[in-house]
């Protein structure tokens, strides 16, 4: 019974160097995290922009009013895309783009110009944001023209179609953009009068924009609308605007199929967070202040990280074979 006994020991020292062995790495693995988790607390830089650090949360708290002025918005959100060079990707062209006043669309705008395109601007009423954006097309050497109204509005979406082609001559890029969003912790809180206005503009609108420019847009023209993350993960706090975008891929991927024979393309983007007066407009200011810090990259994007895009898929030169893609940008892997 000893010799056996006196067996089993080297085995037992053995099984007890190796539970040691695990709580010394387990030790290791604590020591590193509380490290890791301290740097992160002290504010670890999130990953830059184009050749520039970028903020990063914790981010200025502010609430703005609807529908949102960018130039309440601190700091002021990058769209003029300084080392974005331009080489007449889209030269001659005329684009209408909605809700350019401000953020993504108004990123869209300036580069689009700087491609070579007449740029036609539709806002609600932000007419000092509007003003902004005309200033920087123009500072690229195209025509601008502002148009104020609600793309809710059949009527006005007929309307700005026609300014358009009585400004410019032609209509060659379509850009559906304007957007309402409200968050809302329970579906009981959504009213159908919310629920109507959400759909009615970010849906309705973009079928309406789409109804009036199509007569007139040629062969190799283009229809961008804007998507979002949360069309395709959701949005437990947005179920009205993530169903909206969950409609407007569809609608995408839908206009594209049917439009292929007259040879129009239809593109969307899907964005993750982006700093534009659209959140602060929407959150409580505490949750502003952390806006983007749970994409892999640590902050929102920057509307000038956008705009490229909707150049890539607006402009023939890029993506002439390109037709019903949803393009997410989110700042995330997958």
């Amino acid at each position: 019974m000893n010799d056996a006994h006196d067996r089993d020991r080297p085995e037992e020292s053995s099984a007890d160097a190796a539970a040691e062995n695990a709580r010394r790495l387990q030790q290791e693995q604590e020591a590193h995290d509380r490290a890791r988790n301290g740097k992160k607390k002290a504010g670890a830089p999130a990953a830059p922009g184009p050749g520039h650090p970028e903020p990063s949360p914790p981010l200025p708290a502010q609430h703005l009013a609807k529908p949102g002025r960018e130039a309440d918005l601190a700091p002021p959100p990058r769209f003029e895309a300084k080392d974005y060079r331009g080489s007449g990707k889209l030269q001659g062209m005329c684009a209408l783009v909605t809700g350019a006043d401000s953020g993504i669309g108004r990123a869209v705008a300036v580069l689009f110009a700087r491609e070579g395109a007449d740029v036609a601007v539709l806002y609600l009423n932000e007419h000092e944001d509007a003003q902004e954006t005309q200033r920087h097309v123009q500072a690229e050497g195209r025509r601008c023209l502002l148009l104020a109204g609600d793309v809710k509005d059949r009527g006005f979406c007929r309307e700005a179609v026609e300014h358009v082609l009585a400004q410019f001559g032609r209509l060659d890029v379509l850009v559906n953009n304007a957007a309402f969003q409200l968050h809302a912790e329970k579906l009981e809180d959504l009213a159908p009068e919310r629920w109507d206005e959400t759909f009615k503009t970010n849906i309705y609108g973009y079928f309406h924009m789409a109804q009036a420019a199509l007569p007139h847009l040629p062969r190799g023209g283009c229809i961008v609308n804007t998507g979002s993350v949360t069309g395709i993960n959701g949005s437990g706090h947005l179920l009205d605007y993530a169903s909206t975008k969950g409609a407007i891929h569809a609608f995408t991927l839908s206009l594209a199929k049917n439009l292929a024979p007259r040879g129009i393309r239809v593109n969307a983007v899907a964005p993750g967070p982006v700093w534009t007066p659209l959140n602060p407009a929407d959150k409580p200011a505490d949750e502003v202040a952390e806006f983007g810090k749970d994409t892999d990259l640590g902050r929102p994007a920057q509307p000038e990280e956008i705009a490229p895009a909707y150049v890539f898929l607006a402009s023939p030169v890029c993506s002439s074979y390109l037709t019903g893609i949803v393009l997410p940008i989110t700042g995330s892997v997958g």
